[in-house]
């Protein structure tokens, strides 16, 4: 028997001493309390993994605790106020009064609130005309080896980042009937103009042509940087396969950048259906004293609705009442874009 087994018996018997492992010379209990780091057990080193887990988890908790309480006071607390304000009425020295489905009864049969329901939604659609346009754009942009493309994309951001109450100015300097540039271009050719924003056959379209202007430029940006993630690769070899530029717009771009006109579309949507402060300062105010602008009517949109009703007639309840069913709206379109999206846009 080996020098080390013998050191390791009991006296006189060659049998391993009482708590000592055979061949190892440390005790049973010392061996057990090695297999957990820094000696302690496994029983005690779950109870710290779990005091650190649960204090990282409030820490984590105090770190969001800013956004949070901001989102909360500031977004969710006045969509609730605005949903319970829908089923009162304002007095005229403020103070509520419970009145139930009122508001919504009186919505639905108010014939303003469907004619301004139809003006947003007739925007909204001429609006996303624009897309396929800013489309066209990027897709000029991206043509290797023009020049200037720096400037051309900061010259279609331009409106973009421009004030609304500039915007209108100016727009409504362009649509003057009497000293409009665009009805002096129009006598130039034999043609006469017209009071764009104050008739109301073409209103709708004057305003909706203001929004794609204002519009076409983000929308052109991130298409941009949809087809600059395209790999080229998938270009050459489509080249080699003989199809031509048209063939691999349509088999190759529009199915890759599907996912980026789909996040521009709705982007569109959701925008153009909030539309207020560019339409309200290019018709003006509707106060009571009577109508300033004889096409108020057919391009009044439903905030614009909202916030007379609310700010001017005082009938603050009923004008929580219009943009609850806004958003809804909102809510229910977004959620059919989602939807219908499984069928043409392609991830991957």
């Amino acid at each position: 028997m080996s020098s080390d087994v013998t050191a390791d018996a009991a006296p006189g018997t060659g049998a391993p001493a009482p708590g000592r492992p055979s061949g190892t010379g440390v005790p049973a209990g010392a061996a057990a309390a090695a297999t957990a780091p820094g000696g302690l057990d496994p029983a005690a080193l779950r109870r710290r993994e779990r005091r650190f887990r649960y204090r990282d988890k409030w820490w984590g908790y105090a770190l969001i605790a800013p956004a949070g309480l901001g989102l909360a006071v500031f977004y969710l607390w006045p969509v609730v106020q605005t949903l319970y304000y829908s089923f009162t009425e304002w007095g005229a020295f403020g103070g509520t009064e419970w009145i139930g489905l009122t508001n919504y009864r009186t919505l639905v049969g108010d014939p303003e609130f469907w004619q301004a329901l139809g003006n947003t939604v007739v925007y909204t659609a001429l609006v996303l005309l624009g897309i396929p346009l800013a489309m066209v754009l990027a897709v000029l942009l991206n043509v290797k080896g023009m020049r200037g493309t720096g400037i051309y994309r900061t010259l279609y951001f331009l409106p973009v980042v421009t004030m609304p109450a500039a915007v209108a100015v100016v727009w409504r300097w362009l649509y003057n009937g009497d000293v409009g540039i665009l009805n002096q271009a129009l006598s130039a050719i034999g043609i006469d103009g017209t009071f764009w924003v104050s008739d109301p056959t073409t209103v709708r379209f004057a305003i909706a042509a203001i929004g794609v202007w204002m519009t076409v430029g983000y929308n052109m940006i991130l298409l941009l940087a949809g087809l600059q993630g395209i790999p080229q690769d998938y270009y050459e070899a489509a080249s080699l396969d003989g199809a031509g530029r048209v063939r691999q717009f349509f088999s190759l771009t529009l199915p890759l950048l599907s996912p980026t006109l789909f996040f521009t579309t709705v982007l569109s949507v959701i925008q153009s259906l909030q539309v207020f402060d560019l339409v309200y300062l290019i018709l003006g105010a509707n106060t009571q004293a009577g109508l300033t602008n004889p096409a108020y009517a057919e391009g009044q949109t439903v905030v614009m609705l909202f916030f007379q009703k609310s700010f001017f007639d005082n009938q603050r309840g009923y004008g929580a009442a219009i943009v609850c069913v806004l958003f809804v709206l909102i809510m229910a379109l977004t959620a059919i874009q989602f939807r219908l999206q499984k069928r043409w846009v392609h991830y991957g």
